[in-house]
């Protein structure tokens, strides 16, 4: 997938959350975006795509991004009403930022329409800062909305957008642990069936605190946060729990053996 084709299925996306299970993920993940960021810390924080979720809403860092592939008068207009500051990205596997420059950065749904998703990850750890923190948004393949996906494609009958490629989460691990990228927390949601009409996700919204108790693992999206390990790296204790008096030493026999003499 060329960068072209990715722009495209990106903006496909755009178009699937203006639809009723689109809203639904919005509302899930906005929830959860807002309970993992508020309380992470730092200046700088930038999240790339999907402006449809505004994912550093509850976080209190001072200096807060959104970057995209592309931008139009009308983002610009809503950006500015909302008084976000704007970074644009035209590639993301060639972000715009000076390394170890960022203390969180936020992907939702951003590599599985990426043209190159190891790159982008490559990318998130350049410009994170020791201890930085990722967040990253995805289909869950292994989900009712993965499989419904899967025989979509065989009868030409799509619901998710048609040129993602979703990335399950054991996977995900391991490109993050390759990059010294580890997990500390993960989260699944979305249980409902995969119906396209409001009514009938909402009929079902008592599914999802069964699927969060009794298949945790099968929610339609997840959410993957990880933080940037550098090794060698270790927290030093503040100097006064260091004991400024030494103990007297023993002195040695051979020493005292020799005074007597």
């Amino acid at each position: 997938m060329d960068s072209a084709a990715s722009e495209k299925s990106i903006i496909a996306l755009d178009r699937w959350l203006q639809s009723p299970a689109g809203a639904y993920v919005r509302a899930w993940e906005q929830a959860c975006l807002d309970e993992l960021t508020v309380d992470i810390f730092g200046f700088n924080a930038v999240q790339i795509g999907v402006p449809q979720i505004d994912a550093l809403a509850a976080n209190r860092m001072p200096n807060k991004w959104q970057a995209a592939t592309r931008t139009s008068t009308a983002d610009e207009l809503v950006y500015a009403a909302t008084g976000k500051q704007i970074a644009v990205a035209l590639d993301f596997a060639d972000l715009p930022f000076a390394s170890q420059s960022l203390d969180l950065v936020v992907l939702p749904h951003v590599l599985e329409f990426a043209a190159e998703p190891h790159q982008v990850l490559r990318e998130v750890e350049r410009v994170l800062i020791p201890e930085g923190q990722v967040i990253i948004c995805g289909f869950n393949p292994a989900s009712l909305w993965g499989v419904r996906q899967g025989m979509g494609r065989i009868t030409s009958s799509d619901y998710l957008p048609a040129a993602g490629e979703f990335i399950s989460m054991p996977r995900l691990k391991d490109w993050l642990k390759l990059l010294n990228l580890g997990v500390t927390r993960s989260h699944f949601g979305c249980y409902a069936p995969p119906f396209r009409t409001a009514q009938w996700l909402n009929r079902f919204a008592f599914v999802e605190g069964a699927g969060q108790r009794w298949w945790p693992y099968l929610g339609a999206v997840y959410m993957v946060h990880a933080i940037k390990r550098v090794k060698g790296m270790r927290i030093i204790g503040p100097a006064w729990n260091k004991k400024t008096s030494k103990a007297p030493q023993a002195v040695p026999a051979a020493n005292r053996n020799e005074h007597y003499k």
